[in-house]
């Protein structure tokens, strides 16, 4: 907010004086609060400190002693520095006494070789000061309503870093407790450059109080956090400052205001929204959202992953999807709270098996898991540790299950196939999800009929065999005109007369053709069930005791599941 002395002494009317810094420089960067002029030799008395004293010495003491308390009184204060214009008591040096006791207390003192008037300087100075304390009452201003309006609307956190920087003009990263980065925003820098090395280079830098500013790496650090509970800090990255370091006050004061707003507002949103995800899934889930969509390039994913801890490059990448089993939930709050308890726990199993992975909530009902393999990390071992690390840590199911299904994509050796093994994941996990029927023709949880291959805790994509296949296939016009084909008739029957004989031809050929069987699990007698049969192969046109006929509807009604999920 306000000039040092090396500014004060670029002014013009300064300048007119020819100035020279005769002891002190190491103090040119001390803040000038106000300028004042006194020719007492007693002045220390009246200044609260910052002021620039200027005077033609004409009532200096002459002994060294008397010169030196002079200079002491002023240092003791904290006087800004000493202007001295010659002519006057001193024609042409100052008295060596002066300027050695101001070298050794580090008070700037300079001489004017020409004579200057002091009430141009003064004014010139407050002029400064004042308009520097305009500006930084706009920008107090300007800084304040635009974090307000972040506040009520509930910006992201990538928002307010954002704006960070675009106010600060320089770098802007929030990082986590562990030094890993949650947001960023280069403001025009390279990124690679940025975050190189970021957690190695945070972990160096502890500025005194909840902000401060460090002088070797150029960095301004604010913690973010409320109620006594910090979760991260906000950074601004600057230049390293030249020399032995920089005086208070290098960093203009808008920039701690800004810093400490900025993250006042992240602390805030966080505690209005509570139940949201934490920070650390939104950019997993930011991350892992990018590969699918190829809303980032895979440089961009490689380097902010990094960041965040979990590198991807030059690894084997193995693409994990968790279904949640159970019944419907009773409100869409819920369900979103329980998928995001779910998230949270799938990423402590993750950090329980000292796995690297990226984490977070692909969908209304998955949670995606991309795991990074090194060398001598073996991918069955590590996915079955995971398994059983999730299952361990959930309540199980009603039936006594497991509450999640997991699968496994094939795994692949570069970033850029991410998206295939995510997506390979996904559509197993959907056609283990609905392996099974029980005899109400519901969908049952797929542990109950179709076993993980090998005894697995997971699914991969042999295992889920045809209805896998038809699962993949579900888009596909021709398998949709297949089972229109097949089954059009009967469910056209159904809606028109209110029937359920989809249902019972359902159940028919799941309990292999056993029609006893499948009365019984039809809860209806055999005479009814029968009939029902036979209204069947009416509307079809067709003969259930031929096998042909029973597998085309077989896998036409495992289709019409697929295409409907």
């Amino acid at each position: 907010m306000f000039p040092t002395v090396a500014e004060v002494l670029e002014l013009d009317v300064l300048r007119r004086g020819s100035p020279q810094v005769v002891a002190g420089s190491g103090g040119l960067q001390r803040p000038v609060r106000w300028v004042h002029i006194s020719e007492l030799a007693d002045i220390a008395g009246m200044l609260h400190g910052g002021e620039l004293v200027l005077t033609t010495g004409v009532m200096l003491p002459d002994d060294k002693e008397s010169l030196a308390r002079y200079i002491d009184g002023l240092a003791d204060v904290g006087a800004a520095g000493l202007v001295v214009e010659l002519g006057r008591r001193y024609t042409d040096v100052l008295p060596r006494p002066l300027v050695r006791a101001a070298e050794r207390r580090g008070l700037p003192l300079v001489a004017l070789r020409t004579e200057v008037r002091f009430v141009a300087v003064t004014e010139a100075v407050h002029a400064h000061v004042v308009d520097a304390q305009l500006t930084e009452l706009r920008a107090s201003e300007a800084v304040h309503q635009t974090f307000n309006e972040l506040s009520v609307e509930g910006a992201e956190p990538g928002e307010v870093v954002r704006e960070v920087a675009r106010m600060a003009g320089a770098p802007v990263v929030l990082e986590n407790l562990s030094h890993q980065v949650l947001a960023f925003d280069p403001a025009g820098h390279d990124p690679e450059a940025l975050l190189d090395g970021w957690e190695r280079r945070s972990r160096g830098v502890h500025p005194a109080g909840r902000t401060g500013h460090d002088p070797r790496t150029g960095w301004l650090v604010t913690a973010v956090g409320a109620r006594g509970r910090d979760w991260g800090r906000l950074v601004v990255v600057g230049e390293p400052a030249p020399g032995a370091g920089p005086e208070p006050g290098e960093r203009p004061h808008r920039h701690s205001v800004l810093l400490e707003r900025g993250a006042a507002t992240l602390a805030l949103n966080r505690l209005l929204e509570r139940d949201r995800e934490s920070l650390e899934r939104q950019t997993h889930r930011t991350l892992l959202s990018g590969i699918l969509t190829h809303a980032l390039t895979v440089s961009d994913v490689a380097l902010r992953a990094r960041a965040l801890g979990v590198p991807l490059e030059g690894r084997r990448l193995v693409g994990v999807m968790l279904r949640l089993r159970g019944g419907p939930v009773s409100a869409a709050l819920e369900a979103q709270a329980r998928l995001r308890d779910f998230t949270e726990t799938a990423a402590q199993a993750v950090r329980e098996r000292g796995l690297t992975a990226l984490t977070g909530t692909l969908d209304d009902g998955g949670v995606g898991v991309l795991v990074s393999l090194g060398p001598s990390d073996h991918e069955h071992t590590a996915l079955e540790e995971f398994a059983a690390a999730l299952t361990r840590l959930t309540e199980p199911a009603p039936d006594g299950g497991t509450a999640f299904v997991m699968a496994a994509g094939s795994s692949v050796g570069s970033l850029r196939d991410a998206r295939r093994t995510l997506l390979e994941a996904a559509q197993v996990a959907d056609a283990a999800m609905h392996g099974g029927r029980n005899e109400g023709g519901r969908s049952q949880p797929s542990e109950k009929r179709v076993p993980a291959g090998g005894g697995r805790a997971y699914y991969r994509l042999p295992d889920v065999r045809l209805r896998g296949l038809l699962h993949l296939l579900r888009d596909d016009a021709r398998l949709q005109t297949y089972v229109e084909r097949e089954l059009g008739p009967l469910l056209t029957y159904d809606a028109e007369h209110g029937t359920d004989l989809v249902r019972i031809l359902t159940v028919y050929l799941d309990a292999g053709r056993n029609k006893s069987a499948a009365a019984d699990a039809a809860h209806l007698s055999r005479p009814s069930f029968y009939d029902r049969l036979h209204r069947v192969e009416r509307v079809l046109g067709i003969d259930l005791d031929q096998v042909e006929s029973c597998l085309s509807l077989h896998v036409a009604l495992l289709a019409l599941d697929a295409v409907r999920r």
